[in-house]
This record gives structure tokens, sequence and C-alpha cells, in this order.
């Protein structure tokens, strides 16, 4: 039997104390640091951005002549998109829409718009708006659907998720939930999608655990409770990450100094084969909800964190309108990553033009005649051509990232390993060789990225190896092999390249404008 009880809630514009930590006792000593900027570990371009909703942290850089962010400042205009007082010529980023989809809006702007909201910082500021006081005594707080919740007061005690295992009493907090509000949404109960099973038997405490001496484990930094996706395959389980970003950013904190608690009722271990990308939430090992097994655990400060398949969230099966890409939410998560991680831009080279081939070692979806394609492509003394297979137990996923981020032109089969594409550079291409018919899942992640995007169009010119066979549904083109037809293959490349040369953000565009 588990036991939790959580008493700190973690709001937007309230920072968790992790960050607050950050405040140094040097208020009298002007020639000291008054904060530990090194804390933040933030890209550059995010500093003004923080500081926007952080105007505490920008008035000690003010004042403090060792603020390394000075040049900031003056910035505070600079808003990610969801603050109540951001103008939305400064937000963080612009979709772009090449066309109107009827069946959605009338006008370019309205599908900006649209999208923007759909899976961009908008998307954001709508969890943000669906926050609403759940308790009587103002201790905590939940949106207005189960989806998030962040808690003053909260108590708990003690198959992977196994919705009916904490039942009345043994969930609960020194605050009153609005128990009707909640139950109302009870539709909403899903493991992936919804904390609404384990929020269902909250109950109000008539004592103060912490206070009263009843806990057995006292945990008093801020903890992100999260459900997770598959830990074996990238397109599942970076839904996670998403996620916990999104959730940093409606609680305005970015802290590491956290703990991350994975919610799994099961007595299996999870599989993690990106378990490195970690680091950059949390300064700590996950910790596995069984860990604290028959124990009465007390969290001080505790947010449920967005679940990676909520109705209409990010990034799995999210409807989205068609004809617009380019979100701000997924280049900053890209950049935020990539920091955290110390994953470098290595290049580009003046010159040359950097293409990864990802090979599949799987028994499907393997390029057939790929030596074929890269002595075509070292035919082209511009390509520096490179082939890898991204075998987790070959090859760590950070040095997969650093690959990735130094590729201009990435070409892969349809597959998980696409999810790759969040990290390349932002003049890259991404080709998915052949998208097996499920002609969704990477363009659209390529759009919500804002890297471009092609795949394999003239079904005449590739070759299945036979109609496949998927172990129960029977013929799919998931389950077979293919050959493609080399002239095509180097058009489409040829493609790729000139869209990378001609992209506003290549390095070298303007010298060879010039000529």
């Amino acid at each position: 039997m588990l036991m939790l009880l959580v008493f700190g809630v973690l709001l937007h514009e309230v920072p968790l104390s992790g960050q607050d930590e950050a405040l140094l006792e040097a208020d009298s000593v002007p020639s000291k640091l008054l904060y530990n900027y090194t804390s933040l570990r933030l890209p550059e371009e995010h500093i003004p951005f923080f500081l926007h909703s952080n105007r505490h942290i920008a008035t000690i850089c003010e004042k403090d002549p060792h603020c390394p962010y000075k040049k900031h400042i003056e910035n505070l205009k600079y808003c990610w998109g969801y603050e109540k007082s951001c103008k939305p010529e400064f937000r963080f980023g612009y979709p772009v829409c090449s066309f109107v989809d009827r069946g959605w809006v009338d006008t370019l702007e309205s599908a900006e718009d649209m999208f923007w909201k759909q899976a961009d910082f908008g998307y954001a500021r709508e969890r943000l708006q669906e926050i609403e006081n759940g308790c009587a005594r103002a201790s905590s707080l939940c949106k207005r659907t189960p989806d998030a919740c962040f808690f003053f007061c909260f108590f708990l005690l003690y198959i992977r998720f196994k919705e009916d295992f904490l039942q009345g009493g043994e969930i609960g907090g020194h605050c009153k939930l609005d128990s009707s509000t909640l139950m109302s949404e009870g539709q909403r109960k899903s493991p992936l999608q919804s904390w609404f099973a384990e929020l269902q038997s909250y109950t109000q405490l008539n004592f103060r655990p912490i206070e009263d001496a009843k806990c057995d484990i006292v945990i008093k930094k801020p903890t992100y409770f999260m459900k997770l996706d598959a830990g074996v395959n990238m397109y599942h389980h970076f839904c996670d990450f998403l996620n916990l970003y999104i959730t940093q950013h409606v609680n305005n904190s970015f802290s590491t100094d956290v703990y991350i608690v994975m919610w799994d009722t099961s007595t299996y271990g999870y599989g993690d084969l990106f378990s490195d990308t970690w680091k950059a939430f949390s300064d700590y090992e996950v910790i596995h909800l069984k860990t604290y097994d028959s124990k009465r655990v007390c969290f001080k400060e505790a947010v449920f964190s967005l679940l990676p398949r909520m109705r209409y969230g990010l990034f799995y099966n999210t409807p989205l309108i068609s004809g617009c890409q380019n979100t701000g939410l997924f280049r900053a998560f890209s950049q935020h990553v990539l920091h955290r991680l110390n994953i470098t831009q290595e290049g580009p080279k003046d010159g040359k033009i950097r293409v990864t081939i990802l090979a599949r070692s799987t028994e499907y979806r393997k390029i057939i005649n790929q030596n074929e394609l890269v002595n075509a492509l070292k035919t082209v003394s511009t390509f520096d051509v490179k082939i890898v297979d991204y075998k987790y137990r070959e090859l760590g996923f950070l040095d997969q990232l650093r690959i990735t981020h130094n590729t201009d032109i990435f070409i892969g089969m349809h597959g998980a390993g696409l999810t790759h594409l969040l990290f390349l550079p932002d003049w890259a291409t991404v080709f998915e060789l052949y998208n097996c018919e499920d002609e969704r899942c990477y363009l659209d992640l390529a759009r919500l990225r804002g890297v471009h995007y092609i795949t394999w169009r003239r079904q005449s010119k590739v070759f299945p190896q036979d109609k496949g066979h998927h172990p129960t549904l029977g013929e799919h083109p998931k389950f077979t092999n293919y050959s493609f037809d080399v002239e095509e293959f180097m058009y489409l490349v040829l493609q790729a390249e000139d869209h990378v040369l001609q992209h506003p953000q290549w390095p070298f565009k303007k010298k060879h404008d010039e000529l």
C-alpha cells in the first residue's frame, strides 16, 4: 500500500522552489552575483522570453552588474505567446499557411490562428485558461478537465495503468476538491488521456500529514508525476517529453532541481531507449512509483503532467488544419533539449551538403538497393554522405542526436527513427523515402517542427519485395521491403538540396545569391 501526500501548488507565474532557490543571499553585497544565472540553462534565444514571465529575475538582473543577460532587459516585450501580457507581434514564432483549408476556416489569417491554437504556444495558452480553482480553500488547482493537475494539498494512499487500485480514502489532501466538477469529466477516463482515474477517489483530510507527523517520507523537492507511453519507440516516447516541456511552460518553471515520478502500477520494468533525454528536465534519475510501495509519502509540491495521448493533445494523432507549418513550440522544444544535452551545430560546411541515410536492420522496411542509392549520391561532389543505423546497443542516443542535428538532408523509410527530424537544423529537409501508405504521421511532425518534408510520389518507380505479411491483418505495406528507381531517387534528393541552399537560414545563402 502506497501513500502520497502533496502540499505544494505549482502555478503559472509562481515559480518552482528550485528556480527561486537560485536567488542568492547577496542583496547587501553588490560585488557578488545576486542570482545564480547558470541555473537557468536556457538557450540564449529563450532568455528574453523567460524574463518576460519572470520580471522579478529581470529586476535583479537589471540591478546586478554581473548579470550576463543585461542586453535582454530591453527586450522584455518578447513573449512565448500564452502570457496575458503578450502582444501577438512579439510572440516566439508564427505559423505559416500556404493555402486555406475550407473545411476548417475561410481566410489565411484564421488558418494561422487555428494552427497556432492547435499545435503552438496557443495550445499552452488554452491549457492555462482551463485551469480553475477546484479547492474550496484555494489550496489546489485543477484544469477544467483532468488532463493535468497542480496541487498544494494532495494525499494518496498506496498492471501498467491499473485504474482502480486507488480506493476511497487512499488519495486526498487538506483542502476540499470540487468533486462534482471532477466527476462530470469522467468521460475522459483513459490511462494515457487523463488523470481522472487517479483523482476520482480524492478525499478531504481533517489533518495536516506533515505537521501531524503522519508521513513515512517527506519529499521537499518539486515533483512531476507522469504516465509514460512506449519507451522503446521514439515517436511515442517523445510525446512524453514534449508534454513535460509544455507542462513546464504552464507552470512557468524550467528548473532541473526537480523529481520525476513515473506513475506505473505495473511490477514490471520500463524499457527506455532514450533515457538520456531526462537530463534535459531533471538532475535526478526517474523514480518508479513502486519505489514508495508500502510507504506513506508526503510531497510538498507536485504536478500531474499533461499526458501523451490526451484528446486533441500533442502530438499523437493530433488533428491539424492542412496547409500550415512551423510552430514556435516545437522549435523551442528542439532548441531546449539540444541545449541541455549539449548537442551543438558543427557546421554546415561551405560547398557541402551533409546527407544522412537512416538504414534499418529490422525485418521489414529495409531498402533493398541501398548500396545502389548510396553510390548514386556519391557521384555528386557536393554531397557528404553518411549511412547510419540507430541501434541503441551500438550507438548511444546522444551520439544519434549529434549526427541528426548535423545533417542537412535526412533520408529514411517510414518508422519511429524519423522522429529524429525534431532535431534537424531549421534549414534541413527530411525525405521519408516511402511512407508505406501512412501519409500523415511524419508529414505532420515535420510541419509541427517546421522543417521541409518530401516523400516518394511515383508509385510506378517503387518496387515492394512482396505484398507484405502482417501477423494478423494479412497484406500490409509496412511489412515488406522495397527497392527504388535510382534516377527518381536522385531527382528528389536534388530537389531537397535546392531547398536547403535556398533556405533563409542557410548560412551560405547570401554568398550563393551573390554568385
